[in-house]
């Protein structure tokens, strides 16, 4: 989940997120706030001007956008560059009319309506949420009614099946992992599975940054490997290493790596 904005509202929205395992950036342009991000638990917190920390989120599909600023400038700005990425959903919070003025400005720069109409805001669903915790409970809600009406699952994903199947025409070598423990705060829950192929290609992620790159090189090592069909692997992220990555001292997650 990227979470633009490090308010009042995006404290419960980052606790409320994490206790229901989704792994959480926030982007923040003023330090202070950024910091009460990170005392909220957020599991990474990137303080620069928002364009640029946009322009760095790789979007997915399980991968899903809360825009919480405090002004429509910096909603148009998170807006349109959301747009611009693979999403699972996109959510603004703000009223209606403020919803409006911001896809009118982006549809004078471009972006269609089509696009825009599958933007959630008011974000939320409708409880009549006043205080932050509340509109936070409402911004999760939807964001939940919106995954499982999709079937979305951490285990197989539609792209991930066509290639373990074969009905995607690719005759390289591939490696299967699976995350099958984790301790301490995790990016992706147990079962979660990425398909790495021969040329470098990921399909699906299990949680992004350092660790995932690790079990990348891994699986290619793996694929190189003749004699060597399944092994698993730790990847343990200690001391200032977690530190520097945002992640509580001690996480560590073990991956069952499958040659197919």
């Amino acid at each position: 989940m990227v979470i633009c904005g490090g308010g009042h509202v995006s404290v419960p929205v980052i606790r409320l997120a994490k206790s229901i395992g989704f792994y959480t950036i926030v982007l923040e342009d003023r330090l202070s706030f950024a910091g009460h991000a990170k005392d909220a638990g957020a599991d990474e917190v990137i303080c620069e001007p928002f364009e640029n920390a946009m322009r760095r989120m790789e979007g997915s599909q399980d991968t899903y956008f809360v825009i919480v600023t405090r002004g429509h400038s910096y909603d148009t700005v998170c807006l349109e560059l959301a747009l611009q990425k693979e999403n699972a959903y996109i959510g603004m919070m703000g009223s209606k009319k403020r919803g409006e003025i911001v896809k009118e400005q982006l549809v004078e720069k471009g972006i269609s309506r089509e696009a825009l109409d599958g933007v959630y805001t008011p974000i939320g669903l409708s409880i009549k949420a006043k205080t932050p915790e509340e509109i936070a409970v409402s911004i999760l809600a939807e964001i939940i009614e919106v995954k499982n009406r999709a079937g979305k699952s951490d285990d197989y994903t539609q792209e991930l099946l066509s290639y373990l199947t074969g009905e995607k025409d690719c005759d390289m070598k591939k490696s299967l992992a699976t995350i099958i423990s984790t301790r301490g705060s995790a990016p992706r829950k147990t079962g979660t599975k990425m398909l790495v192929l021969e040329d470098g290609t990921i399909i699906g992620t299990v949680g992004g940054g350092r660790a995932e790159a690790e079990i990348i090189n891994e699986c290619l090592r793996l694929i190189k490997q003749e004699q060597i069909s399944n092994q698993v692997v730790t990847i343990d992220m200690t001391g200032k290493e977690a530190a520097d990555m945002g992640m509580v001292c001690g996480r560590s997650i073990e991956v069952y790596l499958e040659k197919w």
